[in-house]
């Protein structure tokens, strides 16, 4: 909202904003409210448009894993609000990863009274420094808008330069080498602070999930949180950008003779998010074929004009949706670059038959419920057993080059779509990693195929069974070792070669004492995983990634609390109640992972779930020092002390 007009510049002024939830809006993904950052931006009547520039970064022979040098583009928007034309210069400077100065571009030109010019410039760099997730590298372009040697505006924009090819035969290349898209679709929504989520934490999720070999963030349902972005650019996370709604309808899904004359939040997607390395393609939509829109030429003719728009404002990446029916009907996949397919893995072959010169890829993949650290399904209290395996997500996709790779639902679990059990379950238990970060036992099955780091991982994680002694107990191990050998109080097991993408059972009757897999490659050990009988619960440990935050008022972070035995073991099944007492600071709220437990999040005390809450504290807007103590009642408490600068 332009507010010009309305502002008494050097006074105070109110701005009030009403949120009306009465009325039903889509999907419930979004949430209601204001729950992202709001700006007031004050600026002169010359200045640079909002998303007003672009970089266009190419390297020649890129395809083939040419570094030598890229072509860079830029295009900056002026605007022009007075009522005179105003005669300006456009300074732009390209800072490299390193922060040193790289080159510096000067434009003239004119620009009408109430209009708007776009200035074009264009410099070669010899040897980029190419993006990557293993290399995230990013440059920055300051940009600098005079006007009689006087500057009017200034606008920071980073961006990186990489290469991104697919193959309808061989998947997706990235700076000439090909890669495999391993894939989360991720919603918005943390404990404690429900879609108001601080941008550190966007930061810590994307870290959590690339610890266990996920590449690729897909942004289910609606345009992320900025922050999201940015987390992916500085870590390394590529990410499937996903527009809210098909056409004009923001209805959960739209319906024949939806219009598709206002596509102004596609518009704004497009150029707020185009100069983001991390972004690989485009998506338009999800699971339309509800109303068959998918898999019909009306449906077409709208995703004509939505590629038509991000045409205007982006032209350097593919652009696909999330389809869920429709892939051999005269559809959306007709006129997409890409071919997104939710589930439906026998599909594939006919789907790559029909469009043999369209590459495709899982848009989302897996969808199995699980609970942290459950191993019997128990519907009575929303929880569902880990033994629900992620094979059939991965294997098909894997076992196909021209599937670029997937996004498995969902790398967290979120709020919200309970199933199959609903109440007292309130939220979804697809995730890697339960809703507060912790992994569960299938985040470890795909770390075993998407990380060379070698892992073993035994399932179940706790081996405290009493009164089950001599029954037969399901164990798993995930691993990326050739063969894998069990023991259970150094007695073997027998050894077993890893099928690829797959897993490896074992019947063990159960006894208390160690449980020890073993993995091998070529004959030698590269990597052991042990459960053990533990203790009674002895004391708490809080064990946070940093003890530093920012005093802006706004810097979060999660500490994780664990319950551990005399020795300092995980007690795997422990529910403890914890309290917490923060000096200086905000305690934000607490969560525990437990998809069915109605706690409020806004609280300074959790049951631990299955071994693990957490809390999450909030820096002020001083330089202080902080201490949050967790106590649980028999435990020996912990502390953990906070700088913020």
């Amino acid at each position: 909202y332009d507010i010009t007009k309305a502002a008494r510049y050097g006074a105070d002024n109110v701005i009030t904003v009403h949120v009306d939830p009465r009325h039903f809006e889509g999907w419930w993904y979004e949430g209601g409210g204001i729950y992202r950052h709001v700006y007031l931006n004050v600026r002169s009547p010359l200045h640079v448009a909002p998303w007003g520039t672009q970089v266009i970064s190419e390297v020649p022979n890129g395809n083939q894993g040419a570094d030598d040098e890229a072509e860079i583009s830029l295009q900056t928007t002026v605007a022009n609000d007075a009522k005179t034309p105003v005669n300006c210069t456009v300074l732009s400077e390209i800072v490299g990863p390193d922060g040193t100065s790289l080159t510096m571009l000067n434009t003239n030109q004119i620009v009408a009274a109430g209009g708007w010019a776009q200035v074009g410039q264009h410099c070669t760099l010899p040897h980029p420094q190419l993006w990557s997730p293993d290399s995230p590298r990013l440059y920055t372009l300051r940009t600098t808008l005079s006007q009689e040697g006087r500057a009017m505006d200034a606008t920071t924009t980073t961006f990186g330069i990489r290469t991104i090819f697919y193959d309808a035969d061989k998947g997706f290349f990235l700076n000439g080498k090909h890669v495999e898209i391993r894939g989360v679709a991720c919603h918005q929504d943390f404990p404690a602070v429900g879609i108001a989520v601080p941008d550190s934490l966007q930061a810590w999720r994307v870290k959590q999930l690339k610890q266990f070999g996920a590449n690729a963030w897909r942004t289910a349902h609606n345009p992320p949180n900025a922050a999201v972005l940015d987390a992916c650019d500085r870590l390394g996370m590529l990410v499937m950008d996903e527009n809210r709604h098909l056409g004009d309808c923001y209805d959960h899904h739209s319906p024949p003779g939806t219009t598709f004359t206002n596509l102004e939040d596609l518009a704004f997607m497009i150029q707020r998010d185009r100069n983001h390395p991390s972004i690989i393609m485009w998506s338009l939509c999800n699971e339309e074929g509800i109303k068959e829109m998918e898999g019909l030429p009306e449906g077409a003719r709208i995703f004509s004009a939505m590629m038509k728009v991000v045409h205007d404002y982006d032209r350097t990446r593919p652009i696909t949706c999330a389809m869920d029916s429709g892939w051999l009907k005269p559809g959306f996949a007709n006129v997409e670059d890409i071919i997104g397919v939710n589930y439906s893995p026998d599909s594939y072959d006919a789907i790559h038959k029909a469009h043999p010169h369209t590459p495709m890829f899982g848009s989302e993949t897996a969808n199995n419920k699980t609970a942290r650290g459950v191993y019997a399904h128990d519907a009575t209290n929303g929880l569902m057993s880990s033994y629900n395996l992620t094979d059939r997500g991965w294997q098909p996709v894997a076992a196909r080059p021209f599937m670029a790779g997937s996004f498995t639902w969902t790398g967290i679990d979120y709020r919200g779509e309970p199933n199959p059990d609903g109440w007292p379950d309130v939220s979804n238990n697809t995730g890697l990693l339960d809703n507060c970060g912790f992994p569960k036992d299938k985040a470890y099955y795909l770390k075993s195929w998407w990380s060379d780091q070698p892992m073993v991982h035994l399932m179940p994680a706790c081996w405290n069974w009493p009164g089950k002694e001599g029954q037969n107990m399901r164990v798993i191990a995930f691993s990326n070792a050739r063969q894998v050998e069990l023991f259970l109080n150094d007695k073997s097991f027998g050894v077993q070669t890893m099928p690829q993408d797959g897993h490896l059972e074992w019947q063990v009757p159960y006894s208390p004492g160690k449980l020890v897999a073993k993995g091998y490659t070529d004959g030698r050990l590269v990597a052991t995983g042990l459960v053990e009988t533990v203790d009674a619960p002895a004391r708490l440990q809080l064990s946070p990634e940093q003890q530093t935050l920012q005093a802006d008022g706004e810097d979060a972070i999660v500490v994780p609390v664990s319950i551990l035995d005399a020795q300092g073991r995980l007690v795997a099944n422990a529910s403890n109640r914890v309290t917490f007492v923060l000096s200086g600071g905000r305690l934000l709220g607490v969560g525990n992972g437990n998809p069915g437990n109605h706690d409020p999040d806004r609280a300074n005390q959790r049951n631990a779930f299955n071994g693990h809450c957490i809390a999450v504290v909030q820096a002020g807007t001083k330089s202080e020092t902080m201490e949050l103590t967790a106590t649980s009642p028999g435990l020996a408490p912990a502390s953990v002390t906070f700088k913020a600068r």
